[in-house]
């Protein structure tokens, strides 16, 4: 006999699609891995840079001191894909 959880079947709910917390991507239980998700463990930031050796873009407007980078791997735009692979979390999830 199949297990029911939460008045759907087991199969129901490991099709079922899933928003990532991390990376806001889609997923369904039965797909997620551990390199299914990419992401950035910290945030975009604008500072100057631990490392003083690099030079930074800076826009017209921008204070001569202002950095943007992903504060975990140094990426210098927005929308730079994740530099870290693991798991999809969901917004249901402990944690």
């Amino acid at each position: 006999m199949e297990k029911i959880e939460n008045g759907q079947p087991a199969a129901i709910r490991e099709e079922e699609q899933i928003v990532c917390k991390r990376c806001k991507n889609t997923f369904t239980r039965s797909s997620n891995n551990s390199s299914a998700c990419r992401f950035h463990p910290s945030f975009f930031v604008c500072r100057r840079h631990d490392d003083q050796k690099r030079y930074y873009e800076l826009g017209p407007d921008d204070p001569p001191y202002a950095a943007k980078f992903y504060d975990c791997c140094g990426a210098e735009e927005p929308e730079a894909s994740g530099c870290t692979t693991s798991f999809h979390v969901s917004y249901d999830d402990d944690a």
